[in-house]
């Protein structure tokens, strides 16, 4: 500590984020708890989560949220092992597919697939009414939801599962053919005891998704509600913050036990025990009835996907969807007429975010990395919990916060900035924490031997050997800013409102063509931006680490 106090930037540094932290994050989080235990006139009660949980309603709604996040997560994982085992262990052609399933929900609307579904199977669906016409065909409820959201999240744990098995040493499975053990004996005693911690890994961070999920839930949740849904309703829709903030804190409680029984049970542990480059390359197995056994579904789902992704830009192209194809611009029409503002704003104040998110996120990275401070684990805990904070209890955090004085910032850009920013930033973090892990200190050290001060030593050191994940942040926050509905659906005002909102708005009163039309020109933004800058890297002869 004498040490960094002798260094004025970098103590200045530590107290600037110190408080940032404690600002954006700690302070709306303070406010979320504090609104359900006291009364207007500032009491203490409990009288606020005694009711919430008298309402039989909502004691369903806290069934429906862990039993939907308990069947989703089981069936994302398993179906996400199935990816990454034919990815890893079998010779198949559509490897490269796999890959674009993980992709395709980060720079998508968050509710894409519900839009695309109800296409497809909803009252009007192209597949209920069009071709098998069915008049009464309902996919709202607990089956359309589920159905969805594995999809959506189903690539979390495929892509945590495909690392994983790529690193086991194909000698261990070696040794145990040499030794006359068949391939289902070498998988059941070999392969699958080394993957337990990373399949709980995966089944915990599906979990959190899909409980801290509002975008389905709203859209095609219909009476089946979850917390996420029933919080911005009670809030919002029946305008009572306090039974609003009691549920927030019982759908917060949830995430964050399983944000840290993720973090530090789970993801303490070593995912195998065997380490290092593997002494040759993995002979994958090319028998046919495996690979049609364990390769098929996993085709099948694929195809179904991108035919789900495909409808999103069809369907902004065609006059009424499910009574009238016939092709039309009207959709793009009536956007360039009355609704560009959402576009912008949400591009102006992505943009915005995104270098602040990117510089942040390396600076915490580097403070919790190479310096010994008091402070430092509170840091990297804060930096790190948003994101195990669902959006809605931030949004309503940030609007509890930020209302009355001493810092007003409701109806601002600002506010809106200051939330992408917070909860974009872990994975910057994260980012910059796994490069720096990497390189050797003695770098940096021989920099403030010859003089350099922690400024400088980050600026001319450090940032050029991250800058790989440097900017893999800012694309990943770019992105994450331009989807994001849970959190800023309680920011937006008539000053400033986002795509994302835009889009729900539109799916609420039945306009899917105007909804899809939106939705499209989002993917296209990001997919601009993203290229553009991927380019722009490329020439300067650096990479990142998000294959976008």
């Amino acid at each position: 500590m004498k040490k960094i106090a002798r260094d004025p930037i970098l103590l200045a540094t530590i107290i600037t984020v110190l408080i940032s932290l404690l600002l954006f994050i700690v302070w709306p989080l303070y406010e979320v708890l504090k609104e359900g235990f006291l009364t207007d006139q500032g009491a203490p009660t409990l009288r606020y989560y005694q009711d919430a949980f008298r309402r039989s309603e909502n004691i369903r709604v806290l069934g429906n949220t862990m039993y939907n996040g308990l069947f989703v997560s089981l069936v994302s994982t398993a179906i996400g092992f199935l990816f990454a085992y034919t990815d890893a262990f079998i010779k198949i052609r559509a490897k490269k597919l796999f890959n674009l399933l993980a992709i395709l929900p980060i720079v998508s609307p968050p509710f894409a697939l519900s839009m695309s579904f109800i296409m497809l199977f909803g009252q009007r669906g192209f597949v209920t009414h069009t071709l098998l016409g069915i008049k009464d065909a309902d996919i709202y409820g607990f089956l359309g939801l589920s159905i969805v959201q594995i999809l959506t999240f189903f690539p979390t744990a495929y892509l945590v599962l495909a690392g994983l098995l790529r690193q086991i040493d194909p000698a261990l499975e070696e040794a145990a053919r040499n030794m006359g053990a068949s391939r289902w004996h070498i998988f059941k005693t070999v392969v699958f005891p080394l993957l337990k911690p990373g399949i709980a890994n995966s089944f915990l961070l599906v979990f959190i998704q899909t409980v801290a999920d509002f975008g389905n839930a709203m859209v095609i949740g219909g009476n089946f509600t979850t917390l996420a849904a029933q919080v911005y309703l009670q809030a919002m829709g029946n305008y009572d913050i306090k039974g609003g903030t009691a549920l927030a804190t019982v759908l917060l409680s949830i995430s964050v036990f399983m944000f840290v029984l993720q973090k530090y049970w789970v993801g303490s542990g070593s995912y195998v025990t065997v380490t290092g480059k593997p002494s040759r390359q993995r002979q994958l197995n090319e028998d046919f009835i495996v690979r049609l056994t364990v390769g098929t579904p996993c085709f099948l789902i694929s195809l179904f996907i991108v035919i789900l992704y495909i409808l999103i830009p069809y369907g902004s192209f065609v006059n009424l969807w499910g009574i009238d194809f016939t092709p039309t611009l009207k959709h793009y029409q009536y956007i360039w007429a009355l609704g560009m503002k959402p576009i912008i704003d949400t591009t102006y104040l992505s943009l915005l975010s995104m270098p602040l998110t990117g510089i942040l996120g390396m600076i915490i990275a580097f403070l919790i990395t190479r310096k010994r401070f008091i402070g430092r684990g509170m840091i990297e805990f804060t930096s790190l919990l948003s994101m195990a904070i669902p959006g809605t209890v931030i949004g309503m955090g940030y609007v509890l916060a930020y209302n009355d004085p001493p810092l007003v910032l409701t109806g601002t850009a600002a506010i809106i900035i200051f939330s992408f920013i917070f909860r974009n930033m872990p994975v910057g973090i994260r980012a910059g924490v796994a490069s720096l892990q990497q390189i050797d200190p003695a770098i940096e050290e021989a920099a403030q031997d010859l003089g350099a001060n922690t400024f400088k030593v980050f600026t001319s050191v450090t940032i050029p050997l991250i800058k790989s994940a440097f900017f893999s942040g800012l694309i990943y926050s770019f992105v994450r800013s331009m989807t994001a509905v849970s959190a800023v659906i309680f920011l937006v005002s008539a000053s400033y409102n986002l795509l994302t909102v835009a889009i729900m708005s539109q799916v609420d009163v039945g306009r899917l063509g105007v909804a899809a039309a939106y939705s499209t020109v989002l993917i296209i933004i990001v997919l601009v931006v993203t290229g553009i800058l991927k380019f722009l890297l490329s020439k300067m002869g650096t990479t990142t680490s998000l294959d976008m």
